[in-house]
């Protein structure tokens, strides 16, 4: 049997990790925990975060909605609630897009290198 190599490992991620993957402050991640009813991270007994990958994906879109698309808190929470999956997959499709638009970028420096 051999082990899936892609598939990430670890089951929880602390506050920290979570604002740095996403470039903001722990602050922020707290406030939107009470602004986002969603949002629930596991806590331990020394109320310690633990996000989950299905945490990160749910910041990501609020991040998505707040911070890329400029909604105000408000009607960021209204979008959630009235059509949370295709709120979801706007934010996969742009993900996807600023992923390939990085990699093109690359490969632009690449092919300049060529000439």
């Amino acid at each position: 049997m051999t082990l899936n190599k892609e598939k990430n490992l670890k089951l929880y991620y602390s506050i920290k990790e979570v604002a740095q993957m996403l470039d903001v402050n722990e602050s922020l991640l707290r406030y939107w925990e009470t602004e986002f009813p969603h949002l629930k991270p596991k806590t331990t007994g020394n109320r310690v975060r633990q996000y989950t990958e299905k945490d990160i994906e749910q910041i990501k879109v609020i991040y998505n909605l707040v911070k890329v698309r400029g909604f105000k808190i408000a009607a960021a929470r209204k979008m959630l609630n009235q059509n949370r999956s295709g709120v979801e997959k706007q934010a996969e499709i742009l993900e996807t897009l600023t992923a390939v638009r990085e990699e093109l970028k690359a490969i632009k420096v690449q092919l300049g290198g060529l000439e």
